[in-house]
């Protein structure tokens, strides 16, 4: 029992990290580093008491009373429009509906325009009803010179940057909205599911099976695998899934191979990716056949303990870049993008070189210190008779306080952050 328990301990503080990475990306994509209050759709919805976001496509927030029945919505037009400048800079505007999807009115949230041009719109009452009794998509669809919107007289330049930020919001979010993508299964997908039967084979297999067949193996995994197929798991993978969501449809056996995975390892113990699907691991075996060995070395004790803190120190960090969507490429810590040749940046490509050099003096020395992706999926991998509550345990832990202490103090940890800079 206690083992159980321990191994959905570790489940939970993976769902937990993920829910909150999911619901502060839903809250960054709506809300952004400056909020929508409720006051401000008071004047629209008298009873209103709170806002929550909504994680589809509209990314907008429903307009709640103080029994929680959604009285309207609202959207922002930022970040979606933020590259219109009117005259001075951008216009973030409040676009107000009523349940039925029509129009109800439109109120400047935030703006880098002159507070003169400002209070010329907001006291042109023609201007920000024009759009007033339009549904979502008629709203998308409306071109403003043809519907006979001109611009404010005396913010001429702002007011149309406005009628034109608030087509491209709305027109954005329909497009997204009326084209679902279609489930489908390509050439890939069914490879992938032929490594995972190969993968499995090689896991659980007869040993002897298992030996004949590894090297065989591992040179599939390098060439299909890595530089054929491409698919494989990597922090910038689970950071991106967790964030906007998994592709089920479009990539069912990248999917299949992440599910198998986690799941693998949390049921039976075996390390199914790591050992006998990812590519990289397998290069780096392939370098240790042909190592002559007395370039093996034997590192001190001391830096061996040293160097294992790398991977969770690594996870760590992609956590804190993930949660706060900071502008840093979570495919430059591993090595895995640089098997897409194509496109492999230099950060990756320096990354995969290093790491198998490395295993040609120190045995899978990316493997053991320095893979973050591997330290995750290491983690929700049963130990069997010998599994006990450990450091990892107590450093997941950590990073799921982590994670709480960012997703609650997000939007003033980005003020302060914005006001250093």
């Amino acid at each position: 029992m206690k083992r159980l328990a321990l191994q959905f301990y570790r489940f939970a503080v993976v769902a937990v990290v993920a829910w909150l990475v999911r619901d502060l990306a839903v809250f960054q994509r709506t809300q952004g580093d400056s909020p929508v209050v409720v006051d401000e759709v008071k004047s629209f919805f008298p009873e209103a008491a709170s806002l929550r976001p909504d994680s589809s496509a509209r990314d907008g927030l429903f307009i709640l009373d103080r029994a929680g029945r959604e009285l309207g919505y609202v959207v922002r037009t930022f970040p979606q429009a933020q590259d219109i400048i009117g005259y001075a800079g951008a216009t973030d505007t409040l676009v107000v509906l009523n349940p039925d999807w029509k129009i109800v009115g439109l109120k400047i949230h935030t703006s880098d325009e002159s507070e003169d041009y400002l209070k010329s719109i907001a006291t042109d009452r023609r201007f920000l009803k024009k759009w007033n009794a339009l549904t979502w998509d008629a709203a998308a669809q409306l071109d403003p010179e043809a519907a006979g919107i001109e611009g404010v007289s005396g913010a001429t330049m702002t007011s149309m940057a406005i009628a034109r930020g608030v087509k491209l919001r709305l027109h954005a979010a329909r497009d997204e909205l009326i084209a679902p993508q279609p489930f489908r299964i390509g050439w890939r997908d069914a490879g992938m599911v032929a490594v995972l039967l190969g993968a499995a084979a090689m896991a659980f297999g007869p040993a002897e099976w298992r030996r004949r067949w590894k090297l065989p193996w591992q040179i599939v995994l390098v060439g299909y695998v890595g530089l054929v197929a491409g698919d494989l798991l990597a922090m910038k993978l689970f950071g991106g899934w967790t964030r906007t969501g998994v592709p089920w449809t479009t990539a069912p056996g990248l999917v299949l191979l992440a599910a198998a995975a986690f799941a693998v390892p949390w049921t039976t113990g075996s390390p199914l990716y790591c050992h006998h699907v990812c590519p990289h691991g397998a290069a780096q075996e392939l370098l240790g056949r042909i190592r002559p060995r007395r370039w093996q070395l034997a590192l001190p004790a001391g830096a061996v303990r040293g160097l294992e803190y790398l991977p969770p120190a690594l996870l760590g960090f992609s956590l804190v870049m993930v949660l706060l969507a900071l502008p840093f490429d979570l495919a430059g810590l591993e090595p895995f993008a640089a098997y897409v040749v194509r496109s492999a940046g230099l950060a990756t490509a320096a990354v995969a070189v290093v790491g198998l050099v490395a295993s040609l003096f120190v045995p899978q020395a990316y493997c053991r210190f320095g893979c973050p992706t591997g330290a995750l999926l290491n983690f929700v991998r049963a130990r069997g008779a010998i599994d006990r509550f450990t450091r990892r345990d107590g450093a997941a832990l950590a990073l799921v306080i982590l994670a709480v202490l960012l997703h609650t103090q997000y939007a003033p940890l980005m003020r302060w952050v914005k006001g250093v800079g």
